[in-house]
This record gives C-alpha cells, sequence and structure tokens, in this order.
C-alpha cells in the first residue's frame, strides 16, 4: 500500500504548426517539346518546408493525362500557361488538387490501354473530395501496390 503523495500525470500541450500541407509539380524537359512530371508532395513553405516525392512520370505517360494535370493547374489558381517543357521553377498545387491528380498519376502509370485511363481519369474525377483522400492514404501506405491495382479495377472495370 503506498501512504505517499499521489502526483497528477503531466500532460503535453500539443501547439499548432504554421505548416501548409500542399503539392507541387517540377517539370522534368524530354525529347522536342516533351516533358515528364515529378509530383511532390510539400508540408510548409520556404526554407523550413519538408518535401517527398509522390510520384514521377515519363512524357509518354503525362500525354495520356494532360487534362488532368491542366485541370490541377487551373483548380490551383494558375494559368494553364504555366506548365512549358522550359519551366525550372515547381508549380504549387492545392492540396485538395494535388491529391485527385497524384491518384491519376499512381493508378495509369502501368496502364497501356487508353480507354482504361479515361475510365481511370473519370472515375477519379468523379470522387468526392474524401474518397480521394480515402483512396490517396490506401495508394501511398504499406499495402500502396495492391491499393493501386484495387482501385484500377474498381474505376476501369477489368483486370491488368
Amino acid at each position: 500500500m503506498n501512504t505517499g503523495p499521489q502526483r497528477a500525470p503531466r500532460s503535453r500541450h500539443l501547439t499548432a504548426v504554421p505548416a501548409v500541407r500542399a503539392f507541387r509539380i517540377a517539370v522534368v524537359p524530354g525529347r522536342a517539346d516533351t516533358y515528364g512530371l515529378v509530383l511532390e508532395e510539400t508540408y510548409g513553405d520556404g526554407g523550413n518546408g519538408l518535401t517527398t516525392r509522390v510520384t514521377s512520370n515519363t512524357p509518354q505517360q503525362i500525354g495520356r493525362i494532360t487534362d488532368a494535370v491542366f485541370a490541377a493547374i487551373r483548380g490551383s489558381g494558375h494559368p494553364p500557361s504555366v506548365l512549358a517543357f522550359t519551366r525550372k521553377e515547381p508549380i504549387r498545387i492545392d492540396e485538395v488538387e494535388g491529391v485527385r491528380l497524384a491518384l491519376i498519376l499512381l493508378t495509369t502509370g502501368p496502364i497501356v490501354k487508353h480507354a482504361r485511363v479515361r475510365a481511370i481519369v473519370a472515375g477519379v474525377n468523379a470522387m468526392s473530395v474524401e474518397e480521394t483522400y480515402y483512396w490517396y492514404s490506401k495508394c501511398i501506405g504499406v499495402d500502396a501496390s495492391r491499393a493501386r491495382k484495387a482501385l484500377r479495377v474498381l474505376l476501369a472495370g477489368d483486370r491488368d
């Protein structure tokens, strides 16, 4: 039996961090007037931000989903002309638009059939914001390859 004074457990005070989650697109020049893209997830602005690569895509892959890339750029308040094969600086994309674009890039990468690519892009665009966040967390998580395949089958209807 303990007869000594009892102490209340310490509680830590959590403070909000001024980091803003966003995405950015870096243009990777290809042959002639083509370009590939690197999509990165960022936290914070300026020199104190953290950045991690989500996916990188070749010019051939980007050529199939150009409309989705331009939609993400327009949705983030940029004119479509900011995306050019000569661009040096990354383009900042809002969080919601970046999650949607990331899903499209992650799931259409290995697809060859254009009809399946179009079905996946249309399916992702039809999702609610909550659905896109759910699938994004699955597609970059522990079982990412299985989740990406499941999403491809769900949206495109047939198997690889």
